[in-house]
């Protein structure tokens, strides 16, 4: 669970961030996908990857993303688009508290499956403190 701020490039004509596989984010990138159209007091997430690690990016607007390990969760404030957020496999993930601007931009090292996503947070807590 880490927290990034980019450097931000640019000059009068405007900003630019890079992004760029096993640079500023620490894995390769194999799918991407971005969620906006959110409604402020509905969450998004609540899951959790067996194997799938993700890199969160609010390119537009703000919204909060509460990581959890099973022992400790950390919330973060993706409150710039130079800011990100890396949420490793088997960390509980829930997006939140969305602008309604928001655009939520995901970089993944996995390209989609369904069997790679853990939806009971008490099956989570199982797998992650070896009890599974």
């Amino acid at each position: 669970m880490i927290a990034y701020e980019h450097q931000v490039l640019g000059d009068h004509r405007g900003k630019l961030v890079a992004i760029e596989s096993n640079r500023q984010v620490p894995f390769e990138i194999k799918r991407v996908f971005y969620i906006y159209g959110t409604q402020q007091d509905t969450p998004r997430g609540n899951h959790s990857h067996y194997k799938t690690k993700q890199y969160l990016i609010a390119v537009n607007g703000k919204c909060k993303v509460t990581l959890n390990d099973g022992r400790q969760e950390i919330t973060y404030d993706l409150d710039a688009p130079n800011k990100g957020v890396f949420q490793d496999a088997l960390i509980w993930g829930t997006m939140h508290d969305f602008s309604s601007d928001c655009v939520l931009l995901v970089l993944a090292d996995n390209f989609y499956e369904s069997s790679d996503y853990i939806t009971n947070y008490q099956e989570f807590l199982s797998i992650v403190n070896g009890k599974f």
